[in-house]
């Protein structure tokens, strides 16, 4: 079996800002002593306002921009849509659509249309989208043998690595076939196996209404769709997807972001089956 290492002072002092020491000089002195008392005084006015209006603008922000280290998903609705099997001719009206949006996706790609496409493969990567394994030919794993399994799954990353200049982080079974054999593989490789709480089976509809009805119908918090931007019926479903979901406050985000404070393990089914 293949192994692959993963790089986975006090008082008024302090409150005044001016320290006042008495003494027991002439007029001179006394003079320059009440007028440092004055300075004393006004800086000690100003620090109080300064600190008013600090308190002021920290009431006036909302509770959850204050806590900086809550996780993204745990603040808003959010929703990761995932697209498979690309990248395709379809892919860049899609881009534009999500752009449009402000929406961040996760898409899975076959490792032979990386190679094919690596400067749309970069546009992927480049603007802000999470890029996923999804082999080199889209075969059921489970039917392959451990070398086959390894080399359509680890040329793939390979070619990812090449084009954006980074390996990727998780993989997608193709068809979700998996099983312990293929999960032991996968945590040779350090990727964490990505299935979903919801298929649209778009592939199948080939349906614009249907595509839109099923994913509205799926979607809910911390939901991981599956779709394909290699079907032109999806791609033209998703403008109307995404304005329904903003009304529902939805938050379209990269599978990274859903997953924000927590770390997959290498070979690990996420979402678990059965949910």
């Amino acid at each position: 079996m293949w192994r692959k290492a993963r790089f986975v002072m006090a008082g008024a002092c302090a409150a005044a800002g001016v320290c006042v020491v008495p003494t027991a000089a002439g007029p001179a002195t006394a003079a320059a002593v009440q007028a440092t008392a004055v300075t004393a005084k006004t800086v000690t006015a100003g620090a109080e306002a300064t600190t008013a209006k600090a308190t002021a603008a920290k009431a006036a922000t909302p509770a959850t921009a204050r806590k900086k280290g809550t996780p993204y998903c745990a603040r808003y609705k959010c929703i990761a849509l995932t697209f498979d099997d690309g990248p395709w001719p379809y892919t860049p009206a899609l881009l534009d659509t999500l752009k449009k949006h402000k929406a961040k996706a996760t898409f899975f790609l076959l490792g032979r249309k990386v190679a094919n496409r690596p400067e749309l493969t970069r546009r992927i990567h480049e603007e802000g989208h999470d890029i996923g394994n999804h082999t080199w030919n889209h075969p059921s794993l489970t039917t392959l043998s451990d070398g086959e399994v390894f080399e359509e799954v680890s040329s793939t990353s390979n070619i990812i690595n090449k084009t954006i200049g980074r390996m990727p982080d998780y993989m997608r079974p193709p068809n979700g076939a998996t099983n312990s054999r293929v999960a032991s593989l996968m945590s040779d490789l350090g990727l964490p196996q990505i299935l979903w709480t919801g298929s649209t089976l778009d592939w199948q509809a080939r349906d614009t209404k249907v595509i839109a009805k099923r994913t509205l119908k799926l979607a809910k918090r911390n939901g991981v769709i599956l779709l394909h931007d290699i079907v032109p019926e999806t791609v033209k479903a998703m403008p109307g997807v995404l304005t329904a979901l903003e009304k529902q406050h939805y938050k379209f985000v990269t599978l990274t972001t859903l997953l924000q404070g927590r770390t997959l393990r290498p070979g690990e089914v996420y979402p678990p089956r059965g949910r």
